[in-house]
């Protein structure tokens, strides 16, 4: 029935926008899963970049120490103790450095993976919503289609 086309176009053009609209939330939850996955991957450079900086200021302190005793008379000090207490400093932040990135790193794999659980159950539940809405959106277009096509008749 030709009466009925305007009302098939207009139905398909609102499923269309509901379908792009659902497609749509899905790309948007999957780049905040990406954006997520990108920030985790990034604390593992940090770490090991925040390892050589703390190698450099060891050189650096071990150089001073260097430079101070080409300074001074010969025997005239040892600074093999000093160096000993800067190596052990600088040993015992690397540690606790190595113990916080390590416990940082284990939260935010259990974050990203809590994160990607709930956004999968998100989607899954907005499927479940949009599913819905488009039977229902069907049912509808059936009925206003019957009713169409009973008042063409009954015009006829």
């Amino acid at each position: 029935m030709t009466d009925t086309d305007p009302i098939q176009t207009a139905f398909e053009f609102q499923r269309t926008a509901v379908e792009q609209t659902q497609q749509a939330t899905h790309d948007a939850v999957e780049a905040q899963k990406a954006l997520v996955e990108t920030f985790a991957n990034s604390v593992e450079p940090v770490a090991a970049l925040q390892a050589r900086t703390n190698d450099m200021s060891q050189q650096a302190a071990h150089a001073s120490l260097d430079a101070l005793e080409a300074s001074m008379p010969e025997d005239a000090a040892d600074l093999d103790e000093l160096r000993q207490a800067v190596d052990d400093g600088f040993e015992s932040v690397d540690d606790m450095q190595a113990d916080a990135w390590e416990s940082f790193g284990e939260m935010l794999d259990e974050s990203v993976a809590a994160f990607d659980e709930a956004a999968d159950n998100y989607t899954a539940a907005v499927d479940t919503t949009f599913d819905t809405f488009l039977d229902a959106h069907e049912q509808v277009e059936d009925s206003v289609e019957d009713v169409a096509e009973d008042i063409d008749v009954a015009a006829d």
